[in-house]
């Protein structure tokens, strides 16, 4: 590959690496899994952006073989400044992925989306054989629900039903996310609008009463997936 963008090559990761030791020992052992021919479900995420990291000295040093399926606009560009080849789900599926999670239950029940990509994300985990989980101690919880919203994508003329329908499963409040970089809400890639939800109680049929909404696009609540969690300490 040649003539690659000064833009790309200058891609930095600007959100603080919170845990940044026990990351990397994550990111490390991620890295250490990956073999030569893989497809590789790439998530999002600092520990996932580290990995890659890691992922990219294995290839180049070893002249590996791999490709990756991306779940956000922001990883594919970083895989194209790694010079890690990119596929499609067009093309192939994953051997197996690695994510990040914003909250973990015991069940091993999953908040994502805190950036946006949940639809692609559950799209690849559902797609995936294996799935590794990576995260800190910060994000273990006993009861999901319990630091952060539920994320519910929902296409935008179908915002006020999807509201009156999350009423009636029992979302005790219901925002529409802000962009931060931007006026207005949060646009997702599929151009879609994000809810935040919370809920005194999320049963093991949230996800599927959620889906089941007309409009509604994707939740970030997985439940029930086949999962492996590392959780990364500074242990």
């Amino acid at each position: 590959m040649s003539g690659q963008s000064e833009l790309i090559n200058n891609l930095e990761w600007t959100a603080t690496i919170t845990n940044p030791i026990g990351k990397q020992k994550v990111a490390q052992q991620i890295a250490a899994m990956v073999k030569d021919g893989d497809i590789l479900g790439v998530g999002s995420g600092s520990t996932v952006y580290l990995a890659l990291l890691a992922i990219a000295e294995r290839i180049k040093a070893e002249k590996l073989n791999v490709l990756a399926i991306p779940t956000s606009l922001e990883i594919s560009m970083f895989l194209s400044k790694l010079r890690i080849p990119i596929t499609s789900l067009f093309e192939h599926t994953p051997d197996w992925l690695f994510d990040g999670a914003d909250e973990v239950d015991p069940k091993n029940s999953l908040i994502k989306g805190r950036g946006g990509a949940m639809f692609k994300e559950k799209l690849l985990i559902a797609s995936s054989p294996l799935n590794y989980i990576i995260v800190d101690d910060t994000k273990i919880v006993d009861k999901i629900g319990t630091n952060f919203p539920i994320p519910i994508e929902v296409f935008p003329q179908a915002l006020l039903h999807v509201e009156a329908e999350l009423k009636k499963l029992g979302a005790n409040s219901i925002v529409l996310r802000p962009a931060k970089g931007k006026d207005g809400p949060i646009i997702t890639e599929n151009n879609n609008l994000i809810l935040d939800c919370r809920f005194d109680e999320v049963p093991d049929t949230m996800e599927r009463d959620i889906k089941s909404i007309t409009g509604v696009i994707e939740s970030g609540l997985f439940i029930g997936y086949n999962l492996q969690i590392l959780v990364a300490t500074n242990n």
